[in-house]
């Protein structure tokens, strides 16, 4: 009996050896790499405990691939058939048994054959075998679906062959059954498992672990197929192939002792003379009273640590909850870049306690183009079985005794790829990866096992939509089903939505002591506020004190003109000073650019938004923190400077201004780029360092026409926030605006009144805006419905009751989900848009990559490096192509002009570059730019500048 084939070299492996091999990994897993808390969740819905979680899971990885002892499998290589036939296993050819083979996957064939044992053999009732069984046919990624199960039932065949040979493949099939109940010690505890209901949760982290003991087993470099270049016994197969795959272990935290002031300088870098603010302080607190895993909602001013304070209580969760890794969430990739050096030097910091290596991942699509992350990921090794005697020390040495920091980090070799990266202990990555959890697609299970060993922090929450809110509070549900410990952070969280978040992770209250906190929790209007809850529990809340940072924003209103601006800023800034200037299109941040450089010069004015490419990007993000970082790490201008910039500043950099200009944006946002505004101090609290009249911090509110009935926002901002959210900013900073020097908005009194007050149900606004007001609203909800409708078209369902099997629970979904475009689509509320990678065409048609780029770390010239076209290009320069990819604006993302788009791109298909070994550039469509770095594109004139970035224009006529 066979399961595993090589074609080109003809090697095979035998069923009982898979079998084996995999209950060998399953074990070894669930002692060295399974987290605490995952072994728990599973073992205690067992009668014995650790001791049947460990069995079962062994048990259901043997038993995996018992599908596999059937006609409708043994039949696909027909030399290895005709084997089996010679005793008396008979069977039709694989073309003579045709389409009804598929009816037979072996997955679904292993379920129907372990159900009819479990019925046969040990008395089960049907009603209760499919709950474990479910687990062996998912084991490809999407469990069986009922119709399924029911048309293989009518084809017996597929599983045993007609006639006299029936006989011997069911005593084949029942023999292999007995034998894996009898080695891994479950047969005499298959009678106290009929009674338990596995709740879906802990059916799905069977499944994710049976598929990972399947891969794992299924790899020919760690298990070799036979014949064998090295005779070994079973045991020293297995000890060679998990010393080979050196797999890093789960984090054990201990909770750390002593004060917070000393946790916070043992773990991060912090000033001389700082001391822990209020809010970290509670929040490590209320972790420590927590009286299980739960969810916490850290809401505090921009600025105030929330970053470390979620890393600190994450320390303290994991070592109650027995989490073994943290997933950080953020909302774009640029936030996750910013975040994954915070994470590697915490980590550095957290003491090893014996702990060789963590494994770590930055996650989003291009990560790879990340540096930090490029040598985590050079630093792995191949994986190969390594004998026991046959190597001399191990890559990751285990920590003395006498060390307390630094354990090893790795970007694990066999942790890569979309489906496997995340089960990486410490994760930074986008959002998305964790709405992934939450989406109907295959392999979800894994997406969930990855999630529920861990800490999960959700940065920003206040930066999602309602469509990605769908998503969001239903992957909530779900890791309150695992007891995943979660942090929220947000400095600007509407009241409402902070009910909804507590709601979803807890579960629905069933008692009316129950309903009313959770309406106290909707009615706070504290601030700074802590929120924490824990599943089916009653929500607590904690009111720290403000930290003595704070500062009066006097909010003016500007003219929506770029004249004027330039006069006004011409005004403030004769002294000198920084000034940002906050646009909400790319657009207005180029032509307002374009007229403050003829005014101030061009080397006194800096643009930053999202259209540049990925490598200009991060130069221009490095740069801002140079020129206007905190002090003490930043040269700041000595003379007057402007930065232009999109909605790229409001969120992951560290930078500071003396003056703010904004275009008038939903409010919440409007306070994160204030959070922009003086935020270091600078000569003390008189902030004596900046010229004298910018010692007061000051936003002029512009984008809009102040002077109509209702003030008018321009319409590239009502594109992109909608009318009701813009009047409602405006409505709730009405006092402040009309107020002048003395009403001005405070930080951080201000913020959570502001908030609530714009998100409110209830009416704002004068008496004149009313019918302006009431018909934004009505568009506003019937977008929010259409996006909630549409969100959960493809939406997991919440876990059903225990005992439940998990048949179709990823039915209709989107098949493979992944950060591409594509995938990203699937979780947010965008147009699909379309990335490319720009290089430069030269005069005698050759390309080479963009000629201003600056050397990299070891000095290499990245610059019009040649590109050839008929060869794949050397792996430097096409990783250096690479990383000036470009995603195009959204007049790209409607579909006639992108279809236009990608056919004009395909002309230059490089068929040479479309090979396994030109990883970086196969499948990406080439933008070749000219000498003057133009080109034409769907009926468009692009334009490339590495200080401006891509402007585009249409072509006339």
């Amino acid at each position: 009996m066979w399961a595993k084939h090589d074609r080109g070299s003809d090697g095979w492996l035998p069923l009982w050896r898979h079998m084996e091999d995999s209950a060998a990994v399953a074990g070894r897993l669930w002692d060295e790499w399974l987290p605490l808390s995952v072994r728990r969740l599973i073992a205690g819905v067992l009668p014995g405990g650790q001791g049947d979680g460990r069995r079962l899971v062994v048990w259901l990885a043997a038993v995996h691939d018992i599908g596999k002892a059937t006609p409708a499998f043994a039949c696909q290589v027909e030399q290895l058939a005709q084997v089996m036939r010679g005793w008396g296993l008979e069977m039709r050819s694989r073309q003579a048994m045709g389409a009804d083979r598929r009816l037979a996957p072996h997955g679904l064939a292993g379920q129907v054959l372990l159900a009819e044992w479990l019925e046969e053999r040990y008395g089960w009732p049907g009603r209760r075998t499919g709950q474990f069984t479910v687990v062996v046919g998912g084991h490809h990624g999407v469990p069986p679906e009922h119709g399924q199960i029911q048309e293989l039932e009518r084809h017996p065949h597929l599983l045993r062959s007609h006639g006299p040979s029936g006989v011997v493949w069911e005593g084949v099939q029942e023999e292999l059954l007995d034998a894996c109940a009898g080695e891994f010690g479950v047969a005499e505890r298959l009678a106290a498992w009929r009674a338990v209901k596995l709740p879906q949760p802990v059916q799905v982290l069977l499944s994710s672990l049976v598929i990972v003991c399947d891969w794992i087993a299924s790899n020919p470099d760690l298990f070799p197929y036979f014949p064998e270049d090295v005779p070994r016994s079973g045991a020293e197969r297995v000890a060679a192939a998990w010393r080979g795959l050196d797999l890093p272990g789960p984090w054990r935290a201990v909770e750390p002792a002593g004060d917070v002031q000393q946790l916070f300088a043992s773990r991060f870098d912090l000033p001389p003379g700082a001391r822990v603010r209020p809010v970290q302080e509670a929040v490590v607190e209320l972790a420590r009273e927590m009286d299980g895993p739960g969810l916490m909602v850290i809401e505090a001013p921009m600025g105030e640590g929330k970053t470390e304070a979620a890393l600190a209580a994450a320390e303290v969760l994991a070592a109650r909850s027995g989490a073994g890794g943290v997933f950080f969430a953020l909302p774009t990739m640029a936030t996750g870049n910013a975040m994954f050096p915070r994470l590697l030097d915490w980590l550095d910091r957290l003491p090893a306690r014996g702990q060789a290596g963590y494994s770590v991942l930055l996650a989003h699509s291009k990560a790879a183009l990340n540096d930090r992350f490029a040598d985590l990921m050079r630093s792995s090794r191949p994986l190969a079985a390594v004998d026991v005697d046959g190597v001399g020390e191990r890559e990751w040495r285990p920590a003395s005794r006498d060390r307390v920091a630094g354990a090893e980090l790795v970007a694990h070799a066999w942790l890569r790829g979309r489906k496997k990266a995340m089960l990486s202990s410490f994760v930074a990555g986008t959002v998305d990866q964790l709405l992934f959890a939450g989406l109907r697609s295959r392999h979800l299970a894994l997406r969930h096992l990855a999630v529920a060993g861990k800490v999960v922090v959700i940065d920003e929450a206040h930066a999602y939509d309602t469509y990605m809110s769908v998503y969001l509070d239903r992957v909530l549900s779900w890791l309150g089903a695992y007891r995943v410990p979660v942090v929220v952070l947000s400095a600007t969280l509407p009241a409402g939505r902070r009910r909804e978040l507590v709601r979803a992770y807890a579960g629905k209250p069933t008692t009316g002591e129950a309903a009313a906190a959770f309406e106290a929790v909707a009615r706070a209007g504290d601030y700074p506020l802590l929120t924490a809850v824990t599943p089916g529990g009653v929500p607590l809340l904690r009111r720290p004190a403000a930290s003595a940072r704070a500062a009066d924003v006097v909010v003016e209103r500007l003219d929506d003109d770029v004249q004027v601006l330039a006069d006004r800023l011409e005004q403030e800034l004769t002294a000198g000073g920084c000034a940002l200037v906050v646009r909400n299109t790319v657009r207005r941040v180029l032509e307002t650019a374009a007229v403050l450089r003829e005014r101030f010069g061009q080397e006194n004015v800096t643009v930053a938004h999202s259209c540049f490419i990925d490598v200009d990007r991060v130069a221009k993000d490095a740069a801002l923190l140079e020129r206007f970082g905190p002090p003490g790490r930043a040269e700041r201008p000595k003379t007057a400077h402007i930065v232009v910039a999109s909605q790229v500043a409001e969120q992951s950099l560290d930078v500071d201004f003396d003056l703010l200009v904004s275009d008038l944006a939903p409010v919440d946002l409007l306070l994160q780029r204030m959070g922009r505004l003086h935020r270091h101090l600078r000569g003390g609290r008189e902030q004596i360092d900046r010229p004298e009249r910018l010692r007061r911090p000051r936003c002029l509110v512009t984008g809009v026409d102040w002077s109509a009935g209702v003030p008018a926002p321009v319409r590239g901002s009502l594109a992109v926030y909608g009318a009701y959210a813009l009047l409602r900013s405006a409505a709730a900073l009405l006092a402040h605006l009309d107020g002048g020097p003395q009403r001005p908005v405070r930080l951080p009194a201000d913020i959570s009144p502001l908030v609530q007050r714009a998100y409110a149900d209830t009416p704002d606004g004068p008496a004149g805006w009313a019918q302006a007001l009431e018909d934004a609203r009505a568009r506003y909800e019937e977008h929010r419905a259409d996006q909630a409708e549409r969100a959960a078209t493809f939406r997991l369902d919440t876990a059903a009751r225990p005992g439940l099997p998990l048949f179709g629970w990823v039915a209709a979904g989107v098949g493979d989900a992944d950060d591409t475009r594509q995938g990203r689509a699937q979780v947010r509320d965008s147009r699909e848009s379309l990335e490319v990678v720009v290089v430069q065409r030269r005069a005698d048609g050759t390309l080479a990559t963009v000629p201003w780029l600056a050397p990299d770390r070891q000095g290499r010239p990245r610059a019009g490096l040649p590109l050839p076209t008929d060869q794949v290009p050397t792996p430097f320069a096409a990783r250096t192509a690479a990383s000036c990819g470009l995603r195009l604006p959204i007049q790209f993302s409607y579909a006639d002009v992108m279809d236009r788009a990608i056919d004009e791109l395909e002309e230059l298909c490089l068929h040479a570059w479309q090979v396994k070994d030109s990883h970086w550039l196969a499948g990406q469509l080439i933008l070749p730019l000219d000498e003057d770095c133009r080109a034409r594109l769907a009926g468009f004139i692009l334009r490339y500048s590495p200080s401006d970035g891509l402007e585009v224009t249409r072509e006339e006529g």
